[in-house]
């Protein structure tokens, strides 16, 4: 059987891509793309056969009466996000509590960095999605819109920026006074003094948030067309534990790379990296499997229903086929 297998490049996938592992009874047709072009597909055409998903849209689509695909407890993508806050010199916020009552920008208000962030904001300082005038769009550059049409409550103002601005430009033109960004936007890169990190110390600050509640915010998940695993009971299962051994063995050749006669990789201080993320994370500190993430699902589907994205509540058990919900 022929099925197309979409991915960005991480190297937890990387084994299927290459051909070094196969999901047998399959042959995959490797696709490699951003998940800027590979969201909007999964949500509007389901292109693809199995295809990575962002988290915050595939419960906002579940909610909404479902999707075209069932997601495997394979999270392929999780990031900590105490990193993405940012902040205006000079504009009185020194604190998350500060972004209440302002203007802040977040390039879509469904994606799944800004939920998380969101949540962090509302469980750990006490500010409410409600509470903030948003403005979406391109972070830096380019043009960005909301994949999945909102459906918000009248009172929240969510409000898209102009054609041609970014959030960045607003932010250092006045007209926002913070962001949510997934990543640091470019003037913050090139040393702009105007652009100030709220937790400057960000690894420090996500330590001890892990510490605290355990998480390492899931970001996307694998998902699987629904009519081939009605057709193929077997698929999903199948798909799962090929992700689970092609994760194995990227994290196998890191360990090989960390312990090995040379660094192999540009990075100065990789025996560190890795190191704090054993000490601080745990042997299995990139997991998969349900039950071993259950509170963690349960914090995302919180959120979404929270931030007003989810039509109802969804629960954690939904996300998942039956056949991989053990582990």
């Amino acid at each position: 059987m022929d099925l197309t297998f979409a991915t960005w490049d991480h190297d937890r996938v990387s084994a299927l891509h290459d051909g070094r592992l196969s999901v047998p009874g399959v042959a995959l047709e490797s696709v490699v793309a951003p998940t800027s072009k590979l969201f909007p597909l999964a949500v509007t055409e389901a292109k693809y056969d199995i295809t990575e998903m962002s988290i915050s849209s595939y419960i906002l689509q579940l909610s909404r009466g479902g999707s075209e695909y069932i997601a495997l407890p394979a999270f392929v993508s999780r990031a900590f996000r105490h990193a993405g806050y940012f902040a205006r010199q000079g504009s009185g916020i020194t604190t998350l509590a500060d972004f209440a009552g302002r203007r802040i920008g977040v390039p879509e208000y469904q994606m799944t960095a800004a939920l998380w962030m969101r949540g962090i904001m509302q469980d750990e300082y006490g500010v409410s999605c409600d509470a903030i005038h948003w403005r979406t769009g391109a972070l830096d550059e380019g043009v960005r819109v909301e994949r999945l049409e909102l459906a918000l409550p009248k009172s929240m103002r969510v409000e898209p920026i102009t054609a041609g601005q970014t959030l960045e430009d607003l932010l250092l033109d006045g007209q926002i006074d913070g962001l949510l960004a997934p990543k640091p936007p470019k003037a913050f890169l090139a040393g702009d003094p105007r652009l100030v990190r709220l937790f400057p110390d960000y690894e420090q600050a996500e330590e001890d948030y892990h510490k605290k509640t355990g998480f390492f915010p899931i970001m996307h998940v694998i998902g699987v067309r629904k009519s081939l695993c009605e057709k193929y009971p077997w698929l999903a299962k199948a798909v799962y534990e090929a992700l689970v051994t092609s994760r194995d063995m990227a994290v196998a050749r890191l360990r090989d790379i960390w312990l090995g006669n040379a660094n192999r990789l540009t990075l100065p201080w990789l025996s560190a990296s890795i190191e704090r993320s054993i000490r601080v994370l745990g042997s299995d500190y990139w997991s998969y499997g349900y039950e071993r993430n259950l509170t963690e699902l349960e914090a995302v589907c919180r959120y979404s229903m929270q931030q007003h994205l989810s039509a109802r509540q969804v629960a954690p058990s939904e996300l998942f086929h039956p056949s991989v919900m053990e582990g």
